[in-house]
């Protein structure tokens, strides 16, 4: 799962959020990363909403950048990547996401842009720059 820091995504991102959208039923459910490496599962946390990495294309890898050393050998398989996702508006969620990919983790907001596809937006802690991409639901 990658999130390509860009302004002119950011900017996207924003516009569209912005824009009337119809209301979507909540994004529960599986999801095929934008590069189909990964399936998230979405699913109600107490009031919350959180994703975990279920499938991976190709053999599950290990949680090797994980700044706390005693996670780093753990599979991704299972790996909460979408934590404490808080209802933020008509079809938006905000709340962390961590990229095992790099070991960080940034401020997140999801969007349904239709019942098929989800906007994921990563941010920089504290105010850096931003990416984006869009996740399609798994049948």
């Amino acid at each position: 799962m990658k999130f390509v820091p860009t302004a002119t995504a950011a900017l996207a991102l924003a516009a569209t959020m912005l824009a009337a959208s119809p209301a979507f039923a909540d994004p529960t459910g599986d999801w095929r990363v934008a590069d189909g490496t990964a399936t998230v599962r979405i699913k109600k946390c107490g009031a919350a909403l959180c994703g975990f990495v279920v499938t991976t294309s190709t053999p599950a890898g290990k949680d090797d950048h994980n700044p706390d050393p005693s996670k780093r050998g753990r599979s991704v398989i299972g790996l909460e990547v979408l934590i404490n996702l808080q209802k933020a508006g008509e079809n938006v969620w905000a709340g962390t996401t961590y990229n095992a990919e790099d070991g960080q983790t940034y401020s997140a907001k999801i969007s349904l842009q239709s019942e098929q596809a989800l906007q994921i937006q990563g941010c920089v802690l504290n105010g850096g720059p931003c990416g984006s991409e869009t996740w399609n639901r798994v049948k």
